[in-house]
């Protein structure tokens, strides 16, 4: 197998890479599934594991070293730990970590551990239950909680919790989710609202990077932390006396498009070259008709290529993803 450097038009390094292990989750998240029944992908539609393992090996070949997995809500699917173990250990890849909800995380955190992972984000966009309730459509913030605290006894560091900032709903909460880095060695990361799949609040009612800052302004100073190479896009800071660290992720607002090094594999066997984008190359038909190596490595050499400079979605255009957020990984 060849060693190129997977690279796209505009000449960034493309090394990190999102696997979505299923489309299913035991959350209904406002801004992620409409209120009505979705279709699920049927059990044979998805990439079974040792095909992912074998398209990882392809995208190792071309200078993938980054790894997140996500879901829908990956500790839903069977088998998860036994495959996690079996990614976390493959040579080349430089951090291989999770995202979930949290909702089975105390039930399975040791495995997870054992399995090799040291990094986890949990999504968490309310302290409040009731709140919790709303966005979630489901009863389980005691749960959530649970599993982050049960990580944290784990020794998992960091553990970044993803909250999605949503207008008239839980943004006047800002602050306290800022605060639970003075108790704990929490990256609590704060994530524009972003317009996948027609669902979710009205664009109108949207908060953006700038307002989120002056809202945790109102805790103290916030110093700029330095990033490290394989850093994701959040802008980081601490403030003063915090164990933990703010992180804001403004994608629409302020987009960090120029310096994207990554690439999603859906749980359907699609190769998506941006979560804003409906732009995507199919995977499982030729791998499932006997293809090569070769042919895997052509077609993320084509995804790179296709890779556009930067989305289209702004804090005044009304346009959209087609997608759903759980039928992508996020």
């Amino acid at each position: 197998m060849s060693r190129q450097v997977l690279t796209d038009r505009y000449q960034r390094q493309l090394s990190y890479l999102r696997v979505s292990v299923t489309d299913r989750c035991n959350l209904r998240c406002i801004y992620c599934v409409p209120g009505t029944p979705v279709p699920r992908l049927k059990h044979e539609d998805i990439l079974r594991y040792e095909e992912i393992l074998r398209v990882m090996r392809v995208g190792i070949g071309l200078g993938i070293n980054k790894v997140r997995v996500t879901g829908g809500e990956p500790l839903v699917r069977k088998g998860i730990t036994g495959f996690l173990e079996k990614l976390a250990v493959m040579e080349g890849l430089r951090d291989v970590s999770l995202t979930t909800n949290g909702v089975r995380l105390a039930e399975q955190v040791h495995e997870i551990r054992k399995a090799g992972i040291q990094r986890i984000n949990v999504s968490l966009d309310t302290l409040n239950p009731a709140t919790f309730m709303r966005i979630t459509r489901r009863d389980r913030f005691r749960k959530v909680w649970a599993g982050i605290m049960a990580a944290h006894r784990a020794g998992f560091d960091p553990i970044k919790i993803n909250a999605v900032v949503l207008g008239g709903i839980n943004d006047s909460e800002v602050v306290d989710l800022a605060r639970l880095t003075f108790d704990y060695p929490f990256h609590v990361r704060f994530i524009e609202y972003m317009p996948v799949g027609n669902v979710g609040p009205d664009y109108s009612r949207r908060i953006f990077r700038d307002e989120i800052l002056e809202r945790i302004y109102r805790l103290g100073t916030l110093t700029p932390v330095s990033r490290k190479p394989l850093d994701g896009p959040a802008e980081r800071y601490r403030l003063a006396g915090a164990q933990g660290e703010i992180g804001i992720i403004g994608a629409i607002s302020h987009n960090f498009c120029s310096q994207c090094n990554r690439l999603r594999l859906t749980a359907r066997g699609r190769l998506r070259t941006c979560l804003l984008s409906d732009e995507e190359i199919d995977l499982i038909g030729p791998l499932r008709k006997g293809c090569t190596d070769r042919d895997l490595e052509e077609i993320f050499i084509q995804a790179a290529r296709r890779k556009q400079e930067r989305h289209h979605l702004s804090n005044t255009l009304t346009d959209k993803v087609s997608d759903r957020m759980s039928a992508i990984g996020g």
